[in-house]
């Protein structure tokens, strides 16, 4: 075997491994989920305390597993044109189970039920809800699992650097000027991978220095700091990290479709601007989560109003147009990967319009708080990132064996996007008639929408147990001797 071959089977083999922790972590994390619907529609009963703590891990695991599997998208796909390294994505994935083995123990064996946004200074003030030792299981494990993280985009910004000449060029701004035609502007996946580590790297910054204050303000009491200032942080961090998700995630849909539909995705100089906004964009518009906190700076607010209604569409139209015009009489021949991928537009685009309604001031005042905002998330983080998760999932399965789909398979995928949208659709009903979200207990009046929700929760999971175990049986059937993807292997030769 050639040590190009080598080379691939090793990188494959770490992508696997980290594509099958996801996998069991989404699963983990959605039957979490419909365990808090069951109580909330009063199928079942849990204590108050109970329901908190599975909050918590459902959020974390959620969120965590949504960065994991969209890293190893951006991973996979950058390492086509850039050198990275493997170590850093191995060290990545280790401190990611050490993280999530710390949060569990924080979570269940010592009650800490904070939420994934640690707000200050919730963990130290918990009105014995939970002790000290679980706070900082909780957050130290947070912590671990940011450095891993953060370890990552500083290697691929590293590699983009070496290759492009700086971050800035990786987002092709000299096509932009006019300096390079566009044909020799960088590849999609590497324009989406730099904005990613811009943003990425400021919010891990950025919440890794919230959580180390709260860490020392847990440990010592007496050391405090200014609330506004850890709100601040904590939603720069929180609120970034969990979009940047679908910016990695997208990178599948670039590379795949224009691989079977045999027509390459360009990098046009709209599509470069259109980049760079997000980018900007990304970064600033965190403050419509604080649109409620008087004390803000009015402009600080104004702009995250601004900018929240912009932020999502310049990307999504050039991508969701793109999507439409690479297949569009091109003779595609559609399997789950790409039948994914294109659901993933679909999450996506009908996600951010409930996103956009929310972030004008006026909605709010009245509806951030209650479940109308998981509505919107669920729709294009679960029909939108997590369907690309799966959609590179069946993409090696079928790239690297030939991994033939099933009828299963294909019933799976209806039950996955009829159940995501049932559990989207109850949320967005239940903050239609205001139920507040994050309420352990619901009025007989807000029980209907999660009812319906745990219902439809329950196919989604179904559905993912499907994909997954299908992603199992690839690992199982892998011929030691086929590395993967020809296209890939010539395109690096």
């Amino acid at each position: 075997m050639s040590e190009m071959m080598v080379r691939l089977k090793s990188r494959n083999n770490l992508i696997v491994t980290q594509m099958v922790v996801t996998g069991l972590t989404v699963i983990v994390g959605m039957i979490f989920g419909i365990i808090m619907l069951l109580v909330q529609g009063g199928m079942i009963e849990a204590m108050p305390a109970t329901f908190y703590q599975f909050l918590t891990i459902h959020g974390t695991f959620m969120i965590g597993a949504a960065a994991l599997a969209a890293t190893a998208i951006m991973w996979y796909f950058l390492s086509h044109y850039v050198e990275l390294s493997k170590k850093i994505l191995k060290i990545n994935l280790v401190l990611f189970i050490i993280a999530a083995v710390m949060v569990t123990v924080g979570t269940f064996s010592f009650e800490y039920a904070g939420a994934w946004t640690f707000l200050y200074p919730l963990p130290a003030l918990s009105a014995s809800a939970w002790g000290t030792i679980g706070a900082l299981f909780y957050l130290i494990g947070m912590l671990v699992m940011g450095v891993g993280f953060l370890l990552l985009f500083i290697d691929s910004g590293r590699a983009i650097i070496k290759k492009y000449g700086s971050l800035g060029k990786g987002l092709g701004w000299d096509v932009i000027i006019g300096k390079k035609a566009e044909k020799d502007a960088p590849p999609p996946a590497v324009v989406a991978s730099t904005m990613v580590t811009i943003v990425n790297t400021t919010a891990l910054l950025s919440g890794s220095t919230v959580l180390i204050m709260n860490i020392i303000n847990v440990i010592n009491p007496a050391f405090t700091f200014n609330p506004l200032l850890a709100k601040n942080l904590t939603y720069a961090f929180g609120h970034i990290f969990a979009n940047a998700t679908i910016y990695m995630g997208v990178i599948v849909v670039y590379e795949l479709l224009a691989r079977y539909t045999k027509r390459p995705w360009n990098s046009s100089r709209v599509f470069l601007v259109f980049w760079t906004m997000s980018t900007f964009f990304t970064l600033l518009v965190y403050p419509h989560h604080l649109l409620m906190d008087s004390v803000m700076p009015r402009w600080m607010l104004i702009m995250g109003q601004v900018l929240s209604y912009a932020n999502g569409l310049p990307v999504l139209v050039v991508t969701a147009y793109g999507a439409l015009m690479i297949v569009y009489k091109s003779g595609i021949k559609w399997d789950m990967a790409s039948g994914l991928a294109y659901l993933s537009m679909l999450g996506w685009t009908i996600g951010v319009i409930p996103a956009i309604v929310d972030s004008a001031i006026v909605v709010n005042h009245v509806m951030h708080n209650t479940k109308w905002v998981p509505g919107h998330f669920h729709m294009y983080m679960g029909l939108g990132v997590i369907a690309m998760t799966f959609s590179f999932m069946y993409f090696l399965a079928k790239n690297d064996n030939g991994l033939k789909e099933t009828m299963v398979d294909k019933t799976a995928f209806f039950m996955y996007m009829f159940g995501l949208i049932g559990v989207s659709g109850s949320f967005l009903t239940s903050g239609a008639i205001s139920t507040p979200r994050r309420f352990a207990t619901h009025l007989p009046e807000w029980m209907g929408p999660a009812q319906f929700g745990a219902v439809a929760g329950i196919l989604v999971v179904i559905a993912i147990t499907i994909f997954v175990i299908h992603f199992i049986r690839y690992i199982s059937v892998r011929n030691k001797g086929n590395i993967g993807s020809d296209y890939y292997d010539k395109k690096l030769a």
